[in-house]
């Protein structure tokens, strides 16, 4: 039976135990599921084309020989036979190829394949995700086949775009706007037409990107602030417990001197947000929504890895989807300084409270990639839960690793990246730095700091403000994501802050290194700009 079969037998015992039984394993019980999914995984990677073109002829039989022989992996091992799309030579047979951005300015896209059993594991673990953002306690949730979803996910090629389909194999939970009309709509025609259709049938469920659910959520108070939702011919296409609750908000907001805000008209029954940087929406979208966003973290290589519970005091890791090893953050921060070093990695069973990690998978269920690093970092924020009872480790999402700057979710800003966009411009630039910041509202941005050939700043024309718009130009010219920042969110994520001629070399003499160009850390930042003399009157 699926869920909806078991919903309407009132089986809510048997609903939390299949979906979210997870939670009440011991870690003894989560390394036995580990343990017992990677050896079947072993088999199959091992024996295929494509584990074979890294291993080069040896064949792991046990967990440990596999982290002896298999080298800690990146996508460009996996490039030429993903990208060809080769299906004899992986692990299990594709059923779907999924899609991202790889690196703007140099590849274009990357794909990953996923299996039956992938896409099985994944509708589980999204149930789980649904049930989850409802919970108030172990055991309750509030789940119906006639609750309204609010569409805010990218559809397919990507990886949110699997959402609605692998939810609807389980439950005929309806979107609005239907997925079938929504993936042929630009960004503002669905927010319009979903809000459209919420304000006359209700609404249960809202999904997204932590930026995107928040540009939704302003959109909506611009929407009832124009008044025409509330327009007689609008009205009369609204149910009625719709139009009494408009009603009634409508008249709250006037006396309270406000404009309406999403929470006034629906009570949502589960909140969730995934991607990067919600840590910075959380607050703001609590206010709009009346519920606290629940996270979860999914990626396109690895699919759904792990969701917060009703406690929303961090992630736990889904013992079913990849096996998780962990790099402490010293020890990826020397193999990056010295690409020779090879890091230890850890078991889950092994993590510490208050550890920062890089996070390694291997991907269960015929997956493509082993021992891969997928570029996320997390801090283990403990072993168990008193509040939720439970006995395994829980995570809260850092970031990516400090060598890619990603801004909302959105972009994928690299080293290489940036490089080809200062070389693009043509501009004099001798020396920079690039760090990911906040402003006074939270929001993170892209900050480069740039120090000038001599000779051109004997040009008065040259300004912080100038090359803010060149390099955006060309930011946007190499990466669509870039672009989509101001295009969807509206975001302007570049400040510029142009140094005095010879800042770098300065710091170099001072403390007798090099200044990391991605995300130096903050005192060496600082002291790069300690001086007020340090740097320019216009920034």
């Amino acid at each position: 039976m699926n869920l909806a079969e078991k919903l309407k037998k009132n089986q809510y015992k048997e609903i939390w135990q299949q979906y979210c039984g997870f939670l009440d394993l011991t870690m003894d019980g989560y390394m036995k599921i580990q343990r017992r999914l990677m050896d079947e995984q072993i088999r199959l990677w091992s024996d295929s084309g494509l584990g074979q073109s890294i291993l080069k002829g040896r064949h792991p039989r046990t967990l440990e020989e596999f982290r002896q022989m298999v080298p800690l992996t990146d996508y460009n091992d996996y490039a030429d036979i993903l990208l060809s799309r080769k299906p004899d030579m992986l692990p299990g047979n594709p059923v779907i190829w999924i899609q991202t951005t790889w690196e703007g300015g140099k590849h274009p896209i990357k794909v990953a394949p996923y299996t039956r059993s992938m896409l099985d594991t994944y509708r589980n673990n999204v149930v789980a995700c649904l049930i989850l953002s409802t919970s108030t306690a172990k055991g309750q949730f509030d789940v119906s086949p006639s609750d309204k979803f609010l569409y805010g996910l990218a559809p397919l090629p990507y990886a949110t775009g699997l959402f609605p389909l692998a939810l609807g194999e389980d439950i005929d939970i309806e979107f609005l706007p239907p997925v079938e009309e929504a993936v042929n709509m630009s960004f503002s025609e669905r927010n319009k037409a979903g809000f459209k259709m919420a304000m006359k049938q209700d609404l249960g469920f809202f999904f997204g990107l932590g930026s995107v659910a928040y540009a939704v959520s302003l959109s909506f108070s611009a929407m009832t602030s124009s008044g025409k939702s509330f327009s007689p011919s609008s009205l009369l296409k609204c149910k009625p417990h719709m139009i009494c609750r408009m009603l009634k908000a409508k008249h709250r907001c006037r006396q309270e001197g406000r404009e309406m805000l999403p929470k006034d008209l629906f009570k949502l029954k589960g909140f969730m947000v995934a991607g990067t940087d919600n840590h910075c929406y959380k607050d703001d979208l609590e206010r709009l929504w009346g519920i606290r966003p629940m996270e979860l973290f999914a990626g396109t290589e690895p699919s759904i890895i792990g969701t917060e519970t009703w406690t929303r005091k961090g992630m736990y890791f889904f013992p079913d989807t990849c096996f998780y090893e962990f790099i402490t953050e010293a020890d990826m921060l020397r193999n990056y300084e010295d690409p020779s070093y090879v890091p230890r990695t850890y078991l889950m069973d092994e993590v510490i409270p208050g550890e920062k990690y890089e996070l390694v998978l291997t991907v269960l269920k015929g997956g493509a990639f082993a021992r891969y690093r997928c570029g996320d970092m997390y801090r283990c924020v403990g072993l168990e839960n008193r509040e939720d009872s439970t006995m395994i480790p829980r995570f809260e999402y850092v970031d990516r690793v400090p060598w890619i700057i990603d801004i909302a979710g959105f972009t994928r800003i690299s080293e290489n990246g940036i490089r080809s966009v200062i070389e693009l411009s043509g501009l004099p630039v001798r020396n920079w730095a690039a760090a990911k910041e906040y402003n006074d509202q939270n929001r993170p941005y892209l900050h480069i700091y740039v120090e000038l050939e001599a000779s051109a700043l004997t040009n008065q024309a040259v300004s912080a403000e100038i090359l803010k718009d060149l390099l955006s130009t060309y930011f946007k010219y190499i990466d669509q994501d870039y672009r989509d920042l101001k295009k969807i969110l509206g975001m302007d994520p570049l400040k510029i802050t142009i140094l005095r001629c010879g800042s770098f070399h300065s710091f170099e003499s001072r403390n007798h290194k090099k200044l990391r160009h991605m995300n130096p850390p903050y005192y060496e930042l600082n002291d790069l700009i300690r001086s007020q003399d340090n740097l320019l009157v216009y920034r």
